[in-house]
């Protein structure tokens, strides 16, 4: 090695010691500081001169022909500038995230409790709602088809969707279903190769997103007869796909762009209040707000999937898993929503991340007159994991095994075949993580001679001294998918521009993602930072100007427009020192560009940026594919459906009040593997976060439902975690790069709150020894007061 080689690598080395906010740093997020001082701006701040409000009537009934609707005395209340009823929509009726199934208003029927009549826009919000009140809406109320028995019976009890309407509904009150056998199937004759045999019925409530900002958006109509909305979404180009056709305007006269957001977790991927938004704007020629009350927010979004399971497992007296026969019956309520793909992932993933030599699996979704139900955070992994994970402990104490080395014999590793046929291409650590979680050290042991109540379950209630209180400990695994499976061509785009601002190099990224809290804004920056060699880096707001970056969901983001703003900026440092190699003859192979500077490993500094720049700008466009993949077969479910998988292990330790049935999480730990850390401070974010929510599902939230009517739609009444109630969350990260993922990461997001849940359940089961079949869990389970 020649001497000026060895310079060259030095002055490498130092300049990338600079360079801290790149790709592995963890630089703070651009949007923190003002969210926790309260100074950003979300999209229900937004104001516009000569603004106008608008608000929706909503059903009170869960089913119900409608036989008239009279909006005569609202147009009559002062300040009021429209009311709109389906006849007034200029274009096509219906609209769907994957089906065109749900009408942009109700036209002769409702099918759940809180769905949207008719539109009214006024000069005040108030004046709004007194309107609203003044629509009379004459109903004739029909029983509302709620249960699995009744939407399975639809001779009897009826159709949610009449057979003759929009769409063919071949199989009754079933939205969608999808079979799955491998091996032999579970016949007798494997049956008879098990040694013992565990089975369980579980029940999973319905979840609710509970972001803390509700629905909100602001419409402006434009002078070319076109709308621009102002809008908290997940999605932008497929609002515009679904709102266009109901507008009757070209996609191109619908203009959006991301505004503030305050959380999603799914809950904003299906619309809300978009076209209603520009239906009133384009009616009434002004600007108009919609912002939700807190109550309308729980009917305008959907929920997570309530699910029924029947689960059945065998396996020798060794441990070995010999097969599992599985049944997952997801209620989807009235529309479609993500229904289809959320019944892909739990049939293709309800088994877990096990070898299991004979699987057979049927999932279905079903349309029902109780609340719509689509994408949440782990998308029908997280229901199907409490009842695999279930199963597990309960066929590890038929065995008399440890519950973590039953997990650990059957875990699956890279190269085992999924029982839908696809090969694990990529590491899959489930017993290491599984053995990590369990060596961490755990939290000091119950001291009850030296008690601090506010410590207890109950806390500074006063309910106990110590007395009644069990601790337990509990284990489990999940998997989850990253991005969109089943032949989806799901792609991002992305913009990348290079030139000299104030005498710096300044990239700018341009993309329509939707920055939703998962800290995409800060990962774009950092590759930028990383590709391009230059610390300024604007990332542009997010609209419908630049091609689609697909929804913030799946944990998708980071791996697919994260890869699109990889290759924009390479194309842009590619074109770069072509210039440079053009205009100074440069002959190096080892050009990059670090701290500003073109830098060769053998020769060391060549030339700043901005000199080889100039006045030029460079821009580049890309997009990034992931690798194909393939519908399941419906009747096999066969197929190599999904990109990639992701794992996490949990451990929870638990102290419960075995009188009250109250339940303190001592501690919630976690062990995931993320391919590689873009981020550090931000992946650990993501897995506490999601731990947080699981653990909201585990032991308090449930949207409660009956005769297909909503009880709780308030904060109030549908309790989610505090930080009083969100204990210690340690957490492991290992990087096991996968080769196919830009980087080598793995999406993140979904794979803790799959996995958090069953751990905090087979604690409470450890402390109790109650069965504990459904979540959440409520005091009087634990109490035998039911």
């Amino acid at each position: 090695m020649t001497a000026r080689t060895i310079q060259g690598q030095k002055n490498l080395q130092k300049i990338n010691q600079a360079s801290k906010d790149g790709i592995g740093g963890s630089p703070l997020r651009p949007d923190g500081t003002l969210k926790v001082k309260g100074e950003f701006a979300y999209s229900s701040d937004m104001w516009h001169e000569d603004m106008l409000w608008g608000t929706a009537l909503r059903s009170p009934h869960p089913r119900a022909n409608i036989l008239s609707v009279d909006v005569s005395e609202a147009l009559k209340v002062p300040g009021v500038y429209a009311v709109l009823t389906h006849e007034d929509i200029p274009g096509e009726k219906y609209y769907g995230l994957e089906i065109a199934d749900q009408p942009a208003l109700a036209i002769d029927k409702v099918r759940y409790h809180g769905e949207a009549i008719a539109l009214v826009a006024a000069d005040h919000p108030e004046t709004a709602r007194r309107a609203v009140k003044k629509i009379k809406v004459e109903y004739e109320v029909l029983t509302p088809i709620t249960t699995e028995e009744q939407c399975l019976d639809p001779e009897t009890h009826g159709y949610v969707h009449e057979p003759h309407e929009y769409r063919s509904h071949a199989y009754g009150n079933i939205c969608h279903e999808q079979k799955l056998v491998s091996g032999l199937g579970v016949t007798d004759e494997v049956r008879a190769l098990a040694d013992v045999v565990v089975s369980g019925e579980y029940e999973v409530g319905m979840q609710d997103q509970a972001f803390l900002g509700p629905e909100s958006g602001l419409a402006v109509p434009a002078e070319d007869g076109g709308v621009d909305l102002y809008i908290a979404t997940q999605w932008l180009h497929v609002d515009r796909q679904q709102m266009a056709p109901v507008l009757d305007l070209p996609l191109e006269k619908v203009r959006l762009t991301l505004a503030g957001v305050g959380g999603a977790f799914g809950g904003r991927e299906d619309l809300s209040m978009q076209i209603h938004a520009c239906l009133l704007a384009l009616h009434t020629g002004k600007p108009v707000k919609i912002v939700y009350a807190r109550d309308e927010s729980f009917f305008g979004h959907v929920h997570r999937h309530p699910a029924k399971m029947r689960y059945e497992h065998g396996a020798t007296r060794d441990g070995k898993l010999v097969f599992a026969d599985c049944r997952i019956v997801l209620d989807g309520g009235a529309y479609a929503s993500a229904s289809p793909a959320v019944v892909g992932n739990a049939a293709s993933l309800g088994h877990g991340p096990y070898v299991i030599p004979n699987v057979r699996m049927h999932a279905i979704a079903l349309y029902s007159n109780n609340p719509s139900c689509g994408a949440m955070r782990g998308f029908g992994a997280v229901q199907a994991a409490f009842g695999y994970e279930s199963q597990l402990d309960k066929l590890a104490e038929a065995l008399g095994m440890d519950p973590v080395e039953l997990r650990q014999l059957n875990a699956v590793t890279q190269g085992d075949l999924m029982p839908t046929g696809q090969p694990i291409d990529a590491p899959a650590p489930v017993a290491e993580l599984l053995q990590r979680v369990k060596d961490m050290p755990l939290p000091p042991p119950l001291d009850l001679e030296h008690l601090d109540v506010r410590t207890l379950p109950g806390a500074l209630s006063n309910t106990s001294h110590g007395e009644g209180i069990v601790r337990g400990v509990g284990y489990s695994v999940g998997i989850k998918n990253v991005g969109f499976s089943e032949g989806f061509d799901d792609y991002s785009t992305a913009r990348v521009r290079l030139e000299v601002i104030g005498g710096e190099p300044v990239a700018m990224v341009h993309t329509a993602m939707a920055e939703v809290g998962q800290g995409g804004v800060t990962v774009h920056a950092q590759i930028a930072r990383t590709e391009l060699g230059v610390e300024q880096v604007t990332i542009h707001p997010a609209n419908t100007e630049v091609g689609s970056a697909g929804s913030t969901s799946a944990s998708r983001q980071t791996y697919m427009t994260g890869g699109a703003v990889k290759l924009a900026a390479e194309a842009v440092r590619h074109e770069l020192l072509e210039r440079g190699r053009h205009r100074y003859g440069w002959r190096q192979d080892d050009l990059s560009l670090i701290g500003g500077k073109v830098v060769s490993a053998s020769a060391g500094v060549l030339i700043p940026i901005v000199d080889l720049l100039g006045d030029d700008a460079i821009e580049q466009t890309r997009e990034h594919h992931h690798r194909p993949t393939v519908p399941f077969d419906k009747e096999t479910g066969q197929g190599f459906g999904h990109v990639q998988y992701t794992f996490c292990a949990n451990r929870a330790v638990v102290d419960v009040d075995v009188e009250l049935g109250l339940v303190k999480v001592v501690e919630l730990t976690a062990v995931q593997d993320v391919g590689k850390a873009l981020n550090p401070l931000s992946v650990v974010g993501q897995i506490q976060g999601g731990c947080t929510q699981a653990l909201g599902l585990a032991v308090m939230e449930e949207i409660v439902v009956k005769d297909g009517k909503v009880r709780n739609a308030s904060f109030t009444d549908y309790l989610i975690p505090t930080i009083l109630d969100t204990p210690p969350i340690p957490v492991q990260i290992l990087e096991l790069p996968d080769p196919h993922a830009p980087y080598g990461l793995r999406g993140v997001g979904e794979a803790p709150t799959v996995s958090a849940t069953p751990s905090i359940v087979a604690a409470i089961r450890q402390a109790t020894g109650k069965a504990l079949n459904r979540i959440p869990v409520r005091p009087e389970h634990l109490t035998d007061t039911l």
